[in-house]
């Protein structure tokens, strides 16, 4: 690296509130939604769901932000560029990124489109199925890519649902330009099935070329990505041309594999799964804070399984407990 970090991570992502609420089978299916999966909608549609899906709880979200907030609760000092509205969500989002310890700087827009938020629905089996409505988000314009900010972070990271909008990809694609030329590493998660299926292409460049150190997945989107229903050709395919790959694989545990040599771990005990929101997202936020703590592959999935086990033990994307005491007590 040409400089001393600032920051440990910064992330450009998308700026959402979650309203979360119990659903069962029969309501997304009267309302044509594919379980388990994330669909963009527009404002009469968020409308219309928002309306129609019952009682909801309101929590800050975003792919890149739970991550920071799950790192940020692990002790990395992180900063976030995101897109808000100047409205109520706006101020909530803003709110409660800066309560967790992140800086976040990026002036709001005005009150059109309003702040994005994804409408999340929890089935009794803990799957969550997420409408999108990107709003503000998806109107992130390169001029707030903070070059300074981007070049005092050890870790770039991006979600691949922000590269669903022409501006916001811009803004990454400068964002990566910044940390190469400045030495630090680059994270990259695909985010979901349906996002790769949007932006196979890309994403497939970005990594043929090198632009990415470190890459998150889960089996269905390594597979997704290489178009393909073998794992394990997936993996290898994917492995020679990433740093550092990071599978995640749901109750079977997850691995890492780096310099051609693979680590695994499994899952973290969870005495009840109430909520699946998030837990890709956490896992990011463990793995990373190993990461930057120099500690080995094992450890950094063991994080990474932490976190994620504790998230989908509560509604919401946040950590609600002290993810290092919880650290602490299993690695010590």
């Amino acid at each position: 690296m040409t400089t001393e970090a600032r920051y440990d991570i910064v992330a450009v992502g998308n700026a959402i509130v979650d309203v979360i609420a119990q659903a069962d089978d029969a309501f997304l299916e009267e309302e044509q939604l594919n379980k388990g999966s994330m669909t963009l909608i527009d404002a009469e549609r968020a409308t219309q769901l928002y309306r129609d899906m019952g009682v909801a709880r309101e929590i800050s979200g975003g792919s890149g932000s739970n991550t920071l907030a799950g790192a940020s609760t692990l002790g990395r000092q992180c900063a976030l560029i995101a897109q808000v509205a100047d409205d109520q969500l706006g101020e909530v989002f803003t709110h409660d990124i800066r309560a967790t310890g992140i800086d976040f700087d990026v002036p709001p827009l005005g009150k059109e489109p309003p702040t994005a938020r994804c409408l999340i629905l929890v089935t009794p089996d803990a799957q969550r199925t997420m409408n999108t409505f990107l709003g503000a988000s998806q109107f992130l314009p390169p001029a707030s890519v903070d070059a300074d900010l981007i070049a005092s972070g050890a870790i770039l990271y991006l979600e691949g649902y922000l590269w669903d909008a022409e501006e916001p990809k811009a803004a990454m694609a400068l964002a990566i330009d910044i940390a190469r030329k400045n030495g630090r590493k680059v994270a990259f998660t695909l985010s979901d099935g349906f996002c790769i299926e949007r932006h196979r292409d890309d994403f497939v460049r970005l990594i043929k070329d090198g632009m990415i150190d470190i890459l998150f997945a889960n089996e269905a989107e390594i597979k997704s990505l290489c178009e393909t229903d073998d794992f394990d050709a997936a993996v290898a395919q994917t492995a020679a041309q990433v740093e550092t790959l990071v599978v995640t694989r749901s109750e079977k545990g997850a691995i890492a594999i780096r310099n051609a040599k693979t680590y695994a771990v499994g899952a973290e005990p969870v005495e009840k799964i109430v909520d699946t929101t998030g837990a890709g997202d956490l896992f990011a936020a463990g793995f990373l804070s190993g990461y930057i703590e120099e500690r080995s592959m094992e450890d950094c999935l063991t994080i990474g399984a932490i976190a994620a086990a504790e998230v989908i033990s509560h509604y919401g994307a946040r950590p609600e407990t002290d993810l290092r005491e919880l650290v602490k007590q299993r690695l010590g």
